[in-house]
């Protein structure tokens, strides 16, 4: 259970910032006992590969804050964030040895597809949510949102790896929030398919 919950954790934080896991994960791969990366992943902890993944998370964090940038950004996003969240999810499947449970790793293409599908619908609502934050804010809430989205996607990752049982209400936040901003955008979207007048 905890392998999953971590995986889920990570790759929820995979579809609001691809970088942010990888890097998190990386770092602490090098740096602690607290994640075991399984063969075939020991490149996500070199040194060199995280410093390409900060660069990337750089650009990402200052495309994501220009207002008209970022909808462009999450298009090119579409295919990098639910791969992120294949990566992370199946790179910490090696939790699934404290849980006694072979199965994860005798299906390694669940771990991945598990985490493209949780990245994926992550990613779709920010990409449906941000426009009609820019075109109901002018565009003057695209940072705050980026921030709030990027700070998001740390804390997913550091409790997902920390703190995993807290993962299950960090998604059920996320599935409030998420219900709340679907009806926000369909309000949106109706009010402007109405004729003038």
């Amino acid at each position: 259970m905890l392998a999953a919950l971590t995986g889920l954790g990570l790759s929820t934080a995979a579809g609001l910032n691809a970088y942010i896991p990888l890097l998190v994960v990386g770092v602490l791969a090098n740096l602690t006992d607290r994640v075991r990366l399984p063969d075939g992943y020991a490149w996500l902890s070199n040194w060199g590969v995280l410093a390409i993944i900060a660069v990337l998370l750089a650009a990402e964090m200052v495309l994501d804050k220009v207002p008209a940038v970022d909808t462009v950004n999450d298009l090119i996003q579409t295919v990098v964030r639910p791969a992120s969240g294949g990566v992370v999810f199946s790179a910490t499947s090696a939790a699934a040895e404290l849980d006694h449970s072979t199965w994860m790793s005798a299906n390694p293409w669940a771990s991945w597809l598990l985490g493209i599908v949780m990245a994926l619908a992550v990613h779709a609502l920010k990409t449906a949510a941000r426009p009609v934050v820019n075109a109901g804010t002018a565009g003057a809430a695209a940072p705050v949102v980026s921030v709030a989205e990027d700070t998001g996607s740390l804390g997913m990752s550091l409790v997902a790896i920390f703190l995993p049982l807290l993962v299950i209400v960090m998604l059920a936040v996320f599935a409030l929030a998420a219900w709340w901003t679907v009806g926000r955008v369909r309000r949106f979207r109706a009010r402007r398919a109405r004729p003038p007048g």
